[in-house]
């Protein structure tokens, strides 16, 4: 049985193509063409960088960006008003999720942000947003600040984005 196995085996193999040294080189041209096009993880691939996680906390989904400008952060809140959403801001010293007290599961230390306010109830304009967010900065400027939008038909919070990091962080 392995003998009837052997011959076709072989017959397979000497049937394959032989490279002859002038297709090895064009073979190996192409690669090396096609090498020069493409991208890899090699050295000589130059790509954007990615965000530094080493001492750097994430914040909410526009975090990676550099800050935004105010003109940034009205087109933001035109979008959250134009859907229906309610602006609100809070702000925390820390920033994020700290578990100071205790480890336990279930246990809510430092999961919640202050409250700036009441959430904008029938906020029209985003100029509206806009001065409370700088009287937050001047009152707390070394705080972070974010700015959240709920739906008040759903009952969830529908956006987040970080708008102010303080300076030492």
């Amino acid at each position: 049985m392995a003998a009837g196995i052997l011959p076709s085996a072989t017959a397979f193999l000497s049937d394959a193509p032989k490279l002859t040294t002038k297709t090895a080189l064009n073979s190996l041209s192409l690669s090396t063409n096609f090498r020069q096009k493409t991208v890899s993880n090699g050295g000589r691939t130059r790509c954007m960088k990615t965000w530094n996680p080493i001492s750097n906390k994430k914040f909410e989904t526009l975090s990676y960006l550099p800050p935004l400008s105010d003109e940034s952060i009205a087109k933001e809140i035109d979008y959250m008003i134009s859907k229906g959403w309610i602006p609100s801001l809070e702000f925390d010293e820390v920033g994020y999720v700290s578990r100071q007290n205790s480890r336990m599961p279930g246990y809510y230390d430092g999961r919640y942000w202050t409250l700036w306010k009441l959430p904008m109830f029938g906020c029209a304009d985003s100029s509206q947003v806009l001065r409370e967010i700088e009287e937050c900065k001047r009152t707390y400027p070394s705080a972070y600040i974010r700015c959240l939008a709920f739906d008040n038909q759903k009952q969830v919070q529908c956006m987040a984005f970080l708008i102010q990091k303080p300076s030492q962080a």
